[in-house]
């Protein structure tokens, strides 16, 4: 009796003690893999963020289809252009004094020197924005989700989008609890809310919702 005494006693200690490492390094792991996976997501927000950018500077809008994005890249062109500055005779001022010169107008002249495509200028020669859209954690086969549209500010319509992924699905077949928490994060030093997402629909804004630690970590 006392050898299965001491047998019982030590497999609780055994089980306490597991339970205690569990609780210690449960979310030292969480952390790790977290970390992880929000990087490569977040390389992703920022392709699109870059690739909605660019399609808003030359057609003045953004859109919320990832087919119609991606055929923007491929065949869009930056142009590059050169600008000086120069003055020249205010003719009607002049006139009004009775002079032929005294008075003069500053401009600046652009000058298009040539294009260059979006798609070397943005990715650097890569085809990584042919699949930004898909969520880039493996074993998860899921897409961003992206949306488009235009807001009212003050009188002034402004285009706007969004691109998102819900930390469900980012940090799928985690821990349920620390998981759970995650989602209800409000810090500046963590990713606010239940998604990662860059853009906003109800905001002019197209900052991502994730701190600045991580852009140290994402290489372009």
């Amino acid at each position: 009796m006392k050898l299965v005494l001491q047998l019982l006693l030590w497999l609780l200690i055994i089980f306490l003690g597991w339970k205690l490492y569990s609780s210690v390094n449960g979310p030292v792991e969480f952390n790790k893999v977290k970390e992880a996976r929000y990087t490569k997501v977040i390389k992703n927000l920022k392709d699109i963020k870059a690739a909605e950018l660019a399609h808003k500077e030359l057609t003045g809008k953004y859109t919320g289809s990832f087919d119609s994005l991606v055929r923007f890249i491929d065949t869009a062109q930056f142009a590059i252009v050169s600008r000086r500055d120069t003055v020249y005779d205010d003719v009607a001022k002049n006139k009004a004094f009775g002079i032929d010169e005294g008075y003069y107008l500053d401009a600046v002249i652009i000058d298009t020197l040539g294009f260059t495509a979006i798609k070397d200028s943005i990715y650097k020669g890569t085809d990584r924005y042919k699949t930004m859209m898909n969520l880039p954690i493996e074993g998860v086969d899921a897409k961003f989700e992206l949306t488009a549209g235009s807001i009212e500010k003050n009188g002034t319509i402004y285009p706007v989008f969004e691109s998102k992924v819900s930390k469900d699905i980012v940090l799928k077949g985690l821990d349920a609890d620390l998981l759970a928490q995650e989602k209800q994060v409000v810090s500046v030093e963590g990713v606010n809310g239940p998604s990662i997402k860059v853009g906003s629909m109800i905001e002019v804004n197209t900052s991502g919702n994730w701190p600045k630690i991580y852009d140290g970590k994402v290489q372009q």
